[in-house]
């Protein structure tokens, strides 16, 4: 009632004769009003661009945009949303008791969950804080990277760094410890062994190979890093004066993991000679697969164990021949990646790159032609089916996935910058244009929030469970709306024409004048502006 109130009076105080700049101005001021009653009241208003209020398609909750793309207010299933794009955003979550705030991003941002926080400022100046590992809550501060911080309630985690000069950091940088005396003249580092078990993946890339027989509790004290160093752990030595030479040997051990069960440790031993002229390392050893890998490049390198054996012959650029017994296949390549010919029930590949390629085994499935331009993967492990078609990168991308449990299917169409396009798992639909990030950082909620409301110059959305759907363009010009009761609600050009329907008839209002009132209905209640939309005393219809 308010909202038709404020309407009421700008119609009669406001006259057209006053001049339509006045007049423009006094709609326009009164749409803000009456906006604001609208949200105090719970009820739907439509002044699009300068103030829309309506309930979300796609949940359950409600929703204000005003001034075009510039401001929204969205509420949904306890978590609030507001933004003011692509300036800030601000997102709080009751249900998690989490938050994140962001401020041109991705320059400045804040994020919390719980007791955890992190505030930051080009990924170089940051704040963050919380409870560790150990249960003590820790705060950290960082101006990277010359200035590292932390302080603790335990002591003994507290520590102080200050780039090249002198310090100290804990579990920072991928190290457990780390000290420095004018780097790089002296750095001693520290690596902790991990929880888990050292497993039997005998498919383990050659870099996860390497990490593998690592684990442990390593000390390396670095001189002119990296050009010396001295390495310690349990069973371990090793020195090198790189890259004239280096040697390291670490025997077969045991230790307790998370679990309190008792595993082994391979060993292994390692050395070069004018890296990276001349390698030979052996690895896992201890276990039924130890590998055997010398290199004298470029002219020959070979790689041999039980379950593998590959040679290769003037590398990249030469013949590589690879026998792998455990994946059960025979793979040949020459001028690598330019050509590669490989058979067996492991894998089946062909490929002339960039022209085209064929690869596919249980699991994956690649293909490309004229690369970039064409490419396809397909990977099935169950329950999850991903099937992905790729133009020129992210120029175009379309991507399927099946649930195979349940058959469900989700997909997301991308063409950039026109439009993209997302159907998920329960059905529903939305469609954008433009598209300018969202191609690039789909995953990305904080590119959705704080950027995708400047370019979306038309939404389209679709609820397939509760029927609701929603349509519109240059933010809420146009607008067409139908909720889950199936009140269908259409308004164009700051709702000066605005058409509200429903089963038992519809109500139409032109230049916020009522021209028909919607029927009451009685098996429902009729809606608050509509009934005192209705012609007054004595107005004709």
């Amino acid at each position: 009632m308010q909202v038709s109130f404020f309407l009421f009076c700008a119609r009669r105080v406001l006259s057209p004769a006053l001049g339509p700049n006045c007049y423009f101005a006094g709609v326009c001021l009164s749409a803000l009003l009456a906006g604001s009653f609208c949200r105090a009241n719970e009820t739907e208003a439509h002044f699009g661009p300068l103030w829309e209020d309506y309930p979300l398609t796609l949940s359950v909750g409600e929703r204000v945009d005003a001034m075009g793309p510039l401001f929204y207010d969205q509420t949904t299933e306890g978590v609030r949303t507001w933004a003011i794009p692509p300036l800030m955003s601000s997102l709080y979550s009751e249900p998690t008791d989490s938050g994140e705030i962001d401020f041109l991003y991705p320059v400045i941002t804040y994020d919390r969950f719980g007791e955890e926080y992190r505030f930051q400022i080009l990924q170089l100046f940051s704040f963050s804080g919380g409870v560790n590992q150990s249960g003590q809550g820790a705060d950290r501060f960082t101006l990277f990277p010359f200035y590292y911080q932390q302080r603790s309630p335990n002591s003994n985690e507290n520590y102080t760094a200050l780039f090249p000069i002198y310090g100290k950091l804990r579990n920072r940088l991928f190290r457990a410890e780390i000290d420095f005396l004018l780097w790089p003249l002296y750095v001693r580092t520290k690596r902790q062994p991990g929880a888990g078990t050292v497993g039997a993946d005998e498919f383990l890339k050659l870099g996860n190979r390497w990490a593998q027989s690592r684990r442990g509790d390593i000390t390396t004290f670095n001189f002119l890093a990296p050009i010396f160093h001295l390495r310690y752990g349990d069973g371990l030595r090793g020195w090198q004066a790189w890259p004239l030479a280096g040697h390291e040997l670490k025997t077969v051990t045991t230790r307790t993991n998370a679990w309190g069960d008792a595993e082994t440790i391979p060993g292994y031993e390692k050395s070069f000679v004018l890296w990276p002229i001349w390698m030979r390392d052996t690895r896992n050893v201890g276990t039924t697969n130890q590998s055997f890998y010398n290199t004298l490049l470029p002219f020959y390198s070979s790689y041999r164990s039980p379950l593998r054996d590959s040679t290769s012959y003037l590398w990249p650029f030469g013949l590589t021949i690879t026998d792998d017994r455990a994946r059960q296949y025979l793979e040949v390549d020459v001028l690598w990646p330019v050509f590669a010919y490989a058979r067996g029930e492991g894998k089946t590949t062909t490929r002339f790159w960039p022209l085209f390629g064929f690869s596919h085994n249980e699991v994956l499935e690649r293909n490309f032609c004229l690369w970039p331009v064409y490419k396809y993967t397909h990977l099935h492990s169950d329950p999850l089916d991903r099937q992905r078609t790729q133009i020129l990168f992210f120029l175009y991308s379309d991507k399927e996935e099946t649930n195979a449990d349940t058959g469900a299917t989700g997909r997301r169409i991308d063409c950039w910058p026109l439009f993209s396009r997302k159907r998920d798992f329960q059905g529903n639909t939305s469609l954008q244009v433009f598209s300018i990030l969202e191609p690039l950082f789909s995953a990305s909620k904080s590119v959705e929030r704080n950027y995708s409301p400047v370019w979306s110059v038309w939404r389209s959305e679709k609820n397939v469970k509760t029927g609701a759907t929603s349509q519109s363009l240059l933010w809420n010009l146009y607008s067409n709306r139908k909720t889950s009761e199936g009140v269908r609600t259409t308004s164009f050009l700051f709702g000066l024409f605005k058409r509200t329907s429903r089963s038992g008839g519809s109500g139409l209002r032109l230049f916020y004048i009522p021209v028909k009132g919607l029927p009451a209905e009685s098996s429902a209640t009729v809606d608050s502006e509509e009934s005192f939309l209705q012609p007054e005393p004595g107005e004709a219809q």
